[in-house]
């Protein structure tokens, strides 16, 4: 996604005012959540939807807690 817009996690940080280490917790997967307004800023500047960016994956495959994870965006 970030290769689509030509931006630079560095940039992305910026624009999404996240810190870096958020920033990787969040790409990672290792994340428990994600504020609402953290998300829609993300999609903003990505101009992206959630779906584009975020995975599920039925409790089958996981466990309850990691079930919804975020896509690679770069």
């Amino acid at each position: 996604m970030l290769a689509r817009r030509k931006m630079s996690l560095i940039e992305l940080s910026e624009a999404v005012n996240i810190t870096m280490a958020n920033l990787s917790i969040l790409k990672s997967g290792k994340a428990k959540a994600i504020r609402f307004s953290t998300l829609e800023k993300i999609c903003e500047v990505l101009q992206c939807k959630p779906a584009d960016i975020l995975d599920y994956e039925s409790e089958t495959n996981v466990d309850l807690e990691n079930r919804i994870t975020l896509k690679p965006i770069v």
